[in-house]
């Protein structure tokens, strides 16, 4: 929806692995097997409005997240960048019954606490695979939650699934595709060969619409970054779906039970289907859309401007 790299290390002086440092911060979970750290850091002070953001993938990285260092800044926005379990400079155990969605939740739910986030400043905002965490933990935890962020993330994977077959697959070169799906079927996703199928005719037209050679370094890092293992097991092999894990979630008809202020966020390209994440925000009681006419799913690189505007524009509505 969306390799690893070394884990930084965020001591203190006194080795304490809650200490700030440089506004970063290593957190201690809890999980069914044992105890594991997440990585944080805070940017910006902003008692009243604080927002933690949660990346795509499974299995990316906050670094994609570091073009709203160039907005949400000025405007006086405190945020946190957040690397999953299992992503970034985060711990990355090895046992695949971690990857869960109620585990994940309950992963937040921790950090939320150890950074002191509270209904009267607590805004949490989820893209891609990040979205599908966000409306997870708002249907359980929303009592803690100031506003709600749902960024490029469809409500429904099946939903997905369908509009990638239904629009975007019959859009594209069919003999590339035809290509692409051999290769998926023999499990040769690592093939060099698939990338350079699906560059031209998915990621530069439906993820970050610019010649690849031209992607900002934080969005690259990012994804040479990306967990493999984690990814795979949950959203699939294949780029132009989902078959993991996630394959049957669907929350759709819950998003009435979301009561806080909500901002769905769309773009014309994507791989989400705008006129479905539209139909979302109607759905939450005190929905928003937020269109990117220019943009995909990293609409905050190729629909920047549109993009921080609306969303500094709610989050300081709902201040």
């Amino acid at each position: 929806m969306g390799e690893q790299g070394p884990a930084a290390n965020y001591y203190s002086s006194e080795g304490k692995a809650d200490a700030w440092s440089g506004g970063a911060r290593l957190i201690e979970i809890t999980t069914p097997l044992g105890n594991y750290k997440v990585w944080t850091k805070r940017v910006g002070n902003n008692p009243t409005l604080k927002v933690l953001l949660l990346h795509g993938g499974p299995g990316a990285t906050h670094e994609y997240f570091e073009a709203f260092d160039s907005f949400l800044p000025a405007s006086g926005i405190e945020y946190y960048y957040y690397d999953q379990l299992g992503s970034g400079n985060s711990d990355k155990p090895t046992d695949t019954s971690l990857w869960n969605l109620p585990r994940f939740v309950e992963e937040v739910e921790q950090v939320r606490l150890a950074l002191g986030l509270h209904t009267d400043n607590f805004c949490l905002l989820g893209q891609s695979w990040g979205g599908i965490l966000a409306i997870e933990y708002a249907l359980k935890y929303q009592q803690h939650l100031k506003a709600l962020v749902i960024s490029n993330m469809m409500a429904s994977i099946p939903a997905y699934n369908d509009y990638a077959h239904r629009v975007l697959m019959p859009a594209m070169d069919q003999r590339r595709l035809s290509a692409v799906k051999t290769l998926e079927a023999a499990g040769n996703t690592s093939d060099p060969s698939y990338m350079d199928l699906l560059i031209p005719m998915h990621y530069e037209k439906h993820v970050l619409r610019r010649p690849y050679a031209e992607w900002p370094e934080p969005v690259l890092r990012s994804f040479a970054h990306i967990n493999a293992e984690l990814y795979t097991l949950m959203q699939g092999p294949s780029e132009l779906g989902a078959s993991g894990r996630l394959a049957d979630w669907d929350r759709f008809e819950d998003l009435k039970r979301i009561l806080v202020p909500s901002l769905v966020i769309a773009a014309r390209y994507d791989t989400m289907n705008p006129t479905y994440m539209e139909a979302m925000s109607k759905e939450f009681p005190k929905g928003q859309y937020l269109y990117a006419p220019e943009g995909s799913h990293l609409a905050m690189y190729d629909d920047q401007q549109r993009y921080f505007a609306g969303l500094q524009a709610f989050l300081h509505g709902v201040a």
